[in-house]
């Protein structure tokens, strides 16, 4: 999909407000974990808090918001359900992998958090927002980045061109768009390549000025599809390094590939879905040992 599709209307320099019609949901249970209690205050049956501690606690409150969620998400094709009641959350500053083999549902998991496949049921939420009823470029706007799997840059533009396409639609300001394409093209190390067609660039060039690109959005999560997929052998450990620079900037990143062992070797957490259900989550090295994943999926043999 072209990423100026995802703006339709020129928008201003900042991230907007959610939508009024987006209320305000409890955070979704993670595993392990208890569903957090309403934030309700009874002065008359608390000490009066000091201005440290109610800083402290609107900050927890805060940050518990700060995820991208699908809660029991369905979705059907004609008479066959594909995907069964699934859950699962990605944190701001993390990268969570979504894997399992052909036909198991996670690419339409994946597709309905991003907005290209409405769900049949459930709720999709950004930071404590219900967003199901979005479009995909909605969600854009409040914070969601898409990286499609086919090359999305504009191949008649050079590097520069590609990036300040998109800053134009979302920076109304001209000194504040320079400013940031130039942040952008040294932080990803393609000032050098600025002049460059796009057509002339490797796959980890391109990508590189991909992410770059889409960051020009100012995204709070970004969803990566196929990531590993047309790139060599050597640019493999350039794109999980862009990842890992993607979190080191507080921001989620869901990545779902058909190339196992690059995914987990990247990712903190991962979901394996596995005939329209979580079959596990969990950190890759427990993803690897658990007994199930291995016969269902990954095989006997498989060594990270």
């Amino acid at each position: 999909m072209n990423i100026i599709s995802l703006f339709r209307r020129r928008q201003p320099a900042r991230r907007v407000a959610p939508p009024a019609n987006a209320p305000m949901v409890r955070q979704p249970q993670q595993p392990g974990q208890q569903a957090p209690q309403q934030a309700r205050q009874q002065p008359q049956q608390q000490q009066p808090q000091q201005p440290q501690q109610q800083a402290q606690r609107s900050g927890a409150r805060q940050a518990a918001r700060h995820y991208l969620a699908a809660h029991s998400v369905e979705k059907s094709f004609g008479s066959r359900m594909v995907v069964k009641g699934v859950t699962l959350y990605v944190r701001r500053g993390e990268a969570v992998g979504l894997l399992g083999p052909n036909g198991a549902g996670k690419t339409t998991v994946f597709y309905m958090i991003t907005g290209l496949i409405k769900a049949d049921r459930g709720r999709i939420e950004l930071d404590g927002y219900d967003v199901t009823p979005l479009p995909m470029y909605q969600r854009a706007r409040l914070g969601v980045g898409y990286l499609p799997q086919e090359a999305s840059i504009f191949r008649g533009l050079n590097v520069e061109e590609n990036i300040r396409a998109v800053l134009e639609v979302v920076e109304p300001d001209r000194r504040r768009r320079d400013a940031d394409l130039k942040a952008l093209l040294e932080e990803f190390n393609i000032t050098r390549l600025r002049k460059t067609p796009t057509i002339a660039l490797s796959g980890g060039e391109r990508r590189r000025v991909e992410i770059a690109r889409a960051l020009a959005t100012r995204p709070s999560y970004m969803l990566l599809d196929e990531p590993f997929a047309g790139i060599d052998p050597i640019a493999v450990g350039d794109i999980q390094q862009l990842v890992r620079h993607l979190t080191n900037r507080g921001i989620g990143v869901l990545i779902t590939d058909h190339n196992v062992r690059e995914t987990l070797g990247l990712t903190d957490r991962t979901y394996i879905i596995y005939s329209g259900e979580v079959l596990m989550e969990g950190r890759p090295e427990d993803i690897v040992n658990n007994p199930d994943v291995r016969r269902l999926y990954l095989g006997e043999e498989f060594r990270m």
